[in-house]
C-alpha cells in the first residue's frame, strides 16, 4: 500500500512538472519573440524543446523525427502566428488578446491534444498541423522562391498523412503518404503564383485560402479513406455529410468573414 501511494505521489508530481513546463513553454516563445522582435530565436526554442527526440541511439533519430514532425509543424506555426500578430498594425489591445489566445491555444495543443493517442485525436492534430503549417507557410513565403514552398509543402503533406494513417493497420502508408505529400507540391505551386488571403481587420493577420483548402481537401480524403477501411468500399452515406461540409465552409466561410468582420481579400500573383 505504501508503495502504491509513493508511486501515486511521483506521477501526480511529473504531471505537474509536465504542466509547469508546457505552460512555461508558450510563455517564453511570447516573451522571446518580444524582447527580439524576430520569430527565429523562439523557433530556436521550439526546437530545444524537443531535445528528446534525439536523446536515442542516432539510428532511431530519424523514425523519432518522422514521428513527431506534427508537433513540430504545429509549434513553429504558431510561432509565426504570433509573430505576425506581435509586428502587425492593429491596436494594442486587440494585440494582446489576439496573443493571449494564441498563447492558450498552444497551451491547450501541448497539454490536451498532442498528448492523445485515440484515432479521433490522431485525426484532428493532423488537421491542426495541416492548417496551421500551410497557412503559416503562405504568410511568410510571398517573397521565397517556389522550389521551397514546393518542398514545405511536400513536406506538410507527407508527415500529417503518416501521423493519420498510422492510426490504422495501413500496409502502404509509405506510398500513399508520398502520394499526398506529391498533391500538396502541386497544390502548393498553383497556389504560389495565385495565392489569396482574407485578412482580419489588419494586413498583419491573414488566412490564406489554401490553407482551407487543403484541410477540407484532408478531411474528405480521410473519410473516404476510413469509409473503405471498415466497409471495404467508399459508402455515400459517409461521405456526403463531410462533401457538404466542405463545399459549405470554401464557399460561406470567405462571405462570412467578409459581413461580419470586414475582411479584406488579398491577391498574390
Amino acid at each position: 500500500m505504501e508503495f502504491l501511494k509513493i508511486v501515486r505521489r511521483r506521477s501526480f508530481l511529473s504531471e505537474v512538472v509536465y504542466t509547469a513546463l508546457n505552460i512555461t513553454l508558450a510563455i517564453a516563445v511570447v516573451l522571446v519573440i518580444r524582447a527580439t522582435e524576430s520569430p527565429w530565436p523562439a523557433i530556436a526554442l521550439v526546437c530545444l524543446s524537443k531535445w528528446r527526440v534525439l536523446a536515442v541511439r542516432p539510428r532511431y533519430w530519424f523514425v523519432n523525427i518522422q514521428a513527431n514532425l506534427v508537433d513540430f509543424i504545429v509549434s513553429v506555426s504558431l510561432v509565426v502566428f504570433l509573430y505576425t500578430t506581435y509586428i502587425s498594425s492593429i491596436g494594442a489591445y486587440p494585440k494582446l488578446f489576439v496573443l493571449g489566445v494564441l498563447t492558450l491555444l498552444y497551451i491547450g495543443w501541448l497539454l490536451f491534444v498532442k498528448p492523445r493517442s485515440k484515432r479521433s485525436f490522431v485525426v484532428a492534430q493532423a488537421g491542426v498541423a495541416l492548417f496551421s503549417g500551410v497557412a503559416a507557410l503562405y504568410i511568410l513565403s510571398y517573397s521565397w522562391p517556389v522550389a521551397a514552398v514546393v518542398l514545405l509543402m511536400w513536406l506538410i503533406g507527407y508527415s500529417t498523412s503518416r501521423h493519420v494513417l498510422a492510426s490504422y493497420e495501413e500496409t502502404h502508408i509509405l506510398f500513399l503518404s508520398l502520394l499526398w505529400g506529391l498533391v500538396m507540391a502541386e497544390i502548393g505551386w498553383l497556389a504560389y503564383h495565385w495565392t489569396v488571403a482574407y485578412g482580419l481587420g489588419s494586413e498583419g493577420i491573414m488566412i490564406p485560402r489554401v490553407a482551407l483548402t487543403v484541410l477540407c481537401l484532408g478531411f474528405i480524403l480521410q473519410q473516404c479513406y476510413d469509409s473503405y477501411y471498415h466497409h471495404q468500399r467508399i459508402r455515400g452515406n459517409d461521405i456526403i455529410l463531410p462533401v457538404l461540409f466542405t463545399i459549405s465552409i470554401i464557399v460561406v466561410l470567405p462571405i462570412a468573414l467578409n459581413l461580419l468582420w470586414g475582411a479584406n481579400i488579398s491577391i498574390g500573383i
